[in-house]
């Protein structure tokens, strides 16, 4: 099985991961136009447990959540997180939050970028541990478009 994932594949990996007595680590995002600040954080959620699983959100969730977006498609945002040495699996979802999906993998540790408040991460009342990790000032999807824009 490659890196990229359905829900029932992640449920199997998980399984497995769990009877070996490994940490799993998640995380969820749009991931749309793929940056230092994502690599860094992305390395540094990956260094707290032995797998690192990314829920990338959908086109329809991404639109949903973030008009006019997104700029990559589902298909090759995911193609470029699997590229990543850091992330182990990439399964997507549909959903406007990823709970439905966190109920499915049981992370040992789920982690957000240090924009989000910890008591305001989605899926923290089911992984035994949640932390914000630090943000990448001046980093972001929005910043990069918008200066993308002004050049044009």
């Amino acid at each position: 099985m490659g890196k990229i994932c359905d829900r029932q594949g992640i449920r199997k990996i998980c399984d497995r991961l769990r009877d070996q007595g490994k940490k799993i680590v998640f995380t969820n995002g749009c991931f749309d136009i793929l940056h230092a600040g994502h690599v860094r954080y992305l390395k540094r959620a990956r260094s707290l447990g032995d797998a690192l699983i990314v829920g990338l959100n959908s086109d329809r969730s991404v639109s949903g959540l973030k008009p006019g977006r997104p700029v990559n498609n589902e298909k090759n945002r995911a193609e470029v997180l699997a590229a990543l040495a850091a992330v182990d699996y990439v399964v997507m979802f549909n959903e406007r939050t990823p709970y439905n999906l966190i109920r499915t993998v049981r992370p040992d540790l789920l982690v957000k970028g240090g924009d989000w408040k910890k008591e305001d991460i989605v899926g923290s009342d089911i992984a035994k541990e949640t932390r914000s990790l630090p943000y990448v000032k001046g980093l972001s999807t929005t910043a990069t478009i918008k200066k993308i824009l002004a050049s044009a």
